[in-house]
């Protein structure tokens, strides 16, 4: 005789529901097998699955929770008389004791935990390879092993980890990795999609704060967190190593010509290396050939190089947003004033961005080809230790790029000894035509293996508006329910992903669209610039002198229009006369420099999100009330 749910309190009070082999669903939806009438319910609230440990209760990642016996659970193996609630209706779990006799060998292998049904086979399990276990990686696993349970198998790849013990960790700076020590801003509307858990681990005492405003794209009320990404990266890979039977770390670059056979005996593998991803390329063939000409001017691939230094600012958090988003040469992104002040070069400082190896007497592209970080050492020079070189615009009195970065870091209030590190990034987008792709067709031995891009491996974004961690944490949403829905232990089709490629395309447009517009302006006639040559432009005019008082006055004007639209949601913010007595410490040049750069466009930056849920249900959480552009940064 099977289990059976019978209704308890509510509309289907003394109904009773067998519960057969496939899952059995709780929602809104008409053809959930437990149709909950109440509004506060999800489509998709909540289901039991047959499964190793028993009848085990999933919450799906519902907005009002499901209770067992009067607690809020995610997961639950049910026990005879259990008592499910979701909002004012209650039901009780009846299964005689035949039923619930447990015939699982749980040493078995993961991929062979036989079915307890009688005279059935194994369970399929989904088996999935990712490269690349940066946050996107990691939250994908997470994501899909909170969403499948032991219907998923997940072996992760990354060279930056290495093993202690029975544990993998990231390797230091003494192993060849450097961390990541930047502050990101990750929206609401990503955050609360993670499992309640993984909130709960992330987002505690003082790892986060909301310095930027919620906005018409925050949910549930909840503004932007900003949060160190090596806060993320050792949260995240902490709670992975808590899952050694479902998801395997491996502390090992992942090379797609030395793991075909593993990528062929694989249902899925996904990509998150970062914009230059190996793999990817390896696969070109399958994703197709990137476009740079829609981010291009004058036929050109525009490119912005960004100089990030590491700061401790002692200005307020609404001051320091006001600044930010007054002007176009520099964003601070920060934890309580501590995290990076990244300015926008033009194409003449960027030049000057090199390293100097002191014992050779050598010039090296150490920092201006890739993104190392050179830390001031006891002598007060930016050192770094992977190639031990020192940051030659520190060393040389007259260079004009190091006279501007102490003008910025006055300009941010941040004092001189403040400054621990220096590091650049070079940023540019294209647009690509697919983000899935079947790599492998089924054989007898194989089962056909699809591709996807996610992270940065995907839409690589400018990170002056904000959006590039939130991109890959959508992306990653999209693809975890795309699978969990789609997985029947059959090969895949092209059609299984048609709502994860639609999420992934719009993200890709609003999010690099949004970006663009962080690269480029137009002037009254309507003609395109890039914002590094307005800068370049305002610099060279400076030269030959300025009037601080009218660049005063226009400035003053935009911090003003910008204040007004953040007072009813930011409180706190410096009146004229504070913003006045700030100014005075900004020299003529830097000055003219902010009023010709402009405010952020964050007409363009602000307005409608990309909502996956749409694709997934349609009882997605409302967005707190419009009251002007949303506002965030970093990431």
């Amino acid at each position: 005789m099977p289990p059976v749910i019978v209704g308890r309190a509510g509309p289907l009070a003394g109904r009773r529901f067998p519960i057969g082999d496939a899952p059995f669903t709780f929602g809104r939806q008409a053809r959930s097998d437990v149709v909950i009438a109440s509004r506060r319910a999800s489509r998709f609230h909540a289901e039991v699955r047959q499964e190793a440990a028993g009848y085990v209760l999933h919450d799906r990642g519902s907005r009002n929770g499901t209770l067992v016996n009067g607690e809020r659970v995610t997961e639950h193996v049910l026990q005879p008389g259990d008592v499910i609630t979701i909002d004012d209706e209650s039901f009780v779990f009846e299964a005689p004791a035949d039923s619930m006799e447990t015939i699982v060998d749980f040493s078995l292998p993961a991929g062979m935990i036989p079915d307890r049904r009688e005279n059935a086979g194994p369970q399929p399990v989904l088996n999935v390879t990712i490269s690349g276990g940066g946050p996107v990686g990691l939250a994908f696993a997470l994501l899909l092993d909170h969403l499948m349970g032991r219907r998923v198998s997940v072996t992760i790849y990354d060279e930056r980890w290495t093993k202690d013990g029975s544990r993998v960790i990231w390797k230091d700076l003494g192993q060849g990795n450097v961390r990541r020590q930047q502050v990101v801003t990750i929206q609401s509307r990503q955050f609360l999609n993670l499992p309640e858990y993984i909130q709960h681990e992330l987002f505690t005492g003082d790892n986060y704060t909301e310095m930027w405003p919620a906005g018409p794209d925050s949910i549930r009320g909840a503004g932007p967190r900003n949060i160190r990404i090596r806060y993320i990266e050792d949260k995240l890979l902490e709670i992975a190593n808590e899952k050694p039977d479902r998801i395997t770390l491996v502390p090992e670059r992942f090379t797609p010509d030395g793991n075909q056979e593993t990528v062929a005996k694989s249902h899925v593998l996904v990509i998150c290396e970062g914009s230059r991803s190996r793999t990817r390329e390896f696969f070109k063939d399958k994703f197709g050939q990137a476009d740079t000409t829609i981010y291009s001017l004058d036929g050109h691939h525009l490119q912005d190089v960004v100089l990030g230094l590491r700061v401790q600012s002692e200005l307020s958090d609404p001051m320091i947003v006001l600044l930010t988003v007054a002007q176009n040469r520099f964003l601070l992104n920060a934890l309580r004033g501590d995290g990076f002040l990244n300015m926008r070069l033009t194409d003449e400082e960027a030049r000057e961005v090199v390293g100097i190896d002191p014992v050779k007497q050598v010039f090296t592209q150490c920092i201006a080809s890739r993104p190392c970080v050179m830390s001031r050492d006891d002598y007060g020079d930016y050192h770094c230790a992977t190639h031990h070189t020192l940051f030659l615009p520190s060393l040389v009195k007259g260079s004009a790029l190091w006279r501007r970065v102490k003008e910025g870091l006055s300009f941010m209030g941040v004092p001189e000894e403040n400054l621990a590190a220096v590091t650049a990034f070079r940023l540019d987008m294209v647009q690509r035509p697919r983000f899935t792709a079947q790599l492998y067709s089924p054989t007898a031995a194989t089962p056909g293996t699809y591709g996807f891009l996610l992270g940065d491996a995907a839409n690589a974004i400018h990170f002056w508006p904000g959006r590039g961690l939130n991109s890959g944490l959508a992306s990653a949403i999209s693809l975890a329910r795309t699978l969990n829905g789609a997985w029947t232990g059959r090969p895949f089709r092209d059609a299984d992903f048609t709502r994860h490629e639609a999420a992934m395309s719009m993200l890709q447009y609003r999010h690099k669209s949004r970006a663009w517009n962080a690269m480029v302006t137009t002037d009254e006639e309507g003609k395109v610039f890039a914002i590094k040559d307005l800068i370049g432009r305002s610099i060279g005019d400076a030269a030959g002198g300025t009037d601080r008082e009218a660049d005063t006055a226009a400035f003053m004007d935009q911090l003003r229009s910008i204040r007004d639209r953040l007072a009813p949601r930011m409180p706190g913010l410096p009146d004229d006369a504070s913003l006045r007595k700030h100014l005075r410490h900004v020299n003529d040049e830097t000055l003219h420099t902010m009023v010709v750069s402009g405010p952020w466009d964050t007409l363009v930056m602000g307005g409608e999100e990309v909502d996956i849920d749409i694709f997934y249900r349609d009882d997605a959480p409302s967005a707190v009330p419009a009251q002007g552009p949303s506002l965030s940064a970093g990431s």
